[in-house]
């Protein structure tokens, strides 16, 4: 039970020794660096163009930077562990100062705006997103600089259900392994043997269905046996507490509905109107999530979420009392990881062949060493 309640939160990896063991040893890209500008370039408009157009998108600027008294900043999780990176703007000689922090996701922001954007149901809007998470450790997959595309969409209160959550996240299926065959067509030579095409089908398992498989495996490495099995799944209900005392891994209170009961094909009792996009990866051999999202919280979710994470004094906040007093859209969103998905499509072993950033000397003399060569 304790590896259980160490697995709740962040990336699998715990320290350099163990990553090095994780990088493929036999690596070579498939792409020059030339080609991966060129490829990374062409997906990036594939994607943002597909997704508004299946799911009825306008593409929309995002902050970078928020004010901390809005609340409008995600903390990813619920354990306060993740925090944003916080500076003072002392303005006019400090006579009308801000205090500000860089965004760690635009989930909240993107609702807001919906209704600064008048958005109505059946219409939304998506992001070229970037944000910053200071916490993360560094390895293969995650970084402190993020890139997403978050997207956000207008719903009714008759479409917060599984049905209409499911019908959604084929619909961005489609878009990725859409992307995938573009990107095939333009670099055949992403076409290898080794490499197995993602699905045309993503599997949907609720995170109950998975524990009742592996009830005495931690949650990653639940996820790692599932995608044996499926390469591609769709794992429902994030968040809620499950049968052995642990949710499937934790989130915040006060974005996705993970709290509201459903019920599964066979009847059984669930929680939550959210989920997890993961696939196997070819090239590094490990789980690889490629977009959280899910249905949003409404009055009624929010305040059972905060109530049972003991966090009632969000409701204090203007993004949460606008929650609570009806003043913006129901929604559906989330958020794909840019980098994420084109190390995918793209056969990459690191994040840092498809983005520059920030990495440690120790991981960039590792990967020099495995051949894998991070942008500088």
């Amino acid at each position: 039970m304790a590896d259980k309640k160490a697995d709740l939160a962040g990336p699998g990896i715990g320290d350099y020794t163990e990553l090095e063991h994780v990088l493929p040893a036999d690596y070579s890209s498939l792409l020059s660096p030339k080609e991966t500008q060129k490829a990374i370039f062409e997906l990036k408009h594939y994607i943002e163009d597909n997704l508004c157009k299946e799911l009825n998108l306008m593409m929309v600027t995002v902050p970078l930077i928020v004010d901390e008294e809005s609340g409008v900043n995600d903390y990813l999780d619920r354990d306060g562990s993740r925090t944003p990176i916080q500076f003072h703007i002392s303005n006019d000689r400090d006579k009308h100062p801000i205090n500000a922090q860089v965004v760690q996701a635009a989930t909240k922001w993107k609702r807001m705006a919906l209704k600064q954007f008048n958005m109505q149901p059946g219409e939304g809007l998506c992001t070229d997103m970037r944000a910053v998470r200071k916490d993360y450790f560094l390895d293969h997959d995650h970084s402190a600089y993020v890139d997403q595309w978050d997207w956000e969409r207008v719903i009714t209160p008759e479409q917060r259900n599984l049905n209409f959550l499911k019908a959604v996240v084929n619909k961005l299926w489609l878009v990725i392994t859409g992307a995938e065959r573009y990107a095939q067509e333009l670099f055949p030579q992403l076409k290898d043997s080794r490499y197995p095409s993602l699905p045309r089908e993503l599997k949907f398992l609720h995170a109950e269905e998975i524990l009742e498989m592996y009830p005495d495996l931690p949650r990653k490495q639940r996820e790692t046996a599932i995608l044996q099995k499926y390469p591609a799944v769709f794992i429902i209900g994030i968040g809620w507490t499950l049968k052995d005392g642990y949710p499937h891994e934790l989130r915040a209170a006060d974005y996705d509905d993970w709290v509201t009961e459903t019920r599964s094909e066979d009847g059984h009792v669930r929680h939550g109107l959210n989920g997890d996009i993961l696939v196997w990866n070819p090239v590094t051999k490990r789980r690889h999530e490629l977009s959280s999202m899910g249905i949003r919280v409404n009055p009624e979710s929010l305040k059972k979420q905060l109530e049972l994470t003991n966090q009632m004094h969000f409701l204090n906040y203007p993004y949460h009392k606008a929650i609570m007093n009806h003043e913006i859209p129901l929604s559906i969103g989330g958020g794909i990881g840019q980098s994420r998905t084109l190390m995918l499509l793209l056969r990459k072993a690191h994040l840092g062949e498809v983005s520059v950033t920030v990495w440690p000397k120790v991981l960039k003399d590792m990967c020099a060493n495995k051949n894998i060569h991070v942008l500088n």
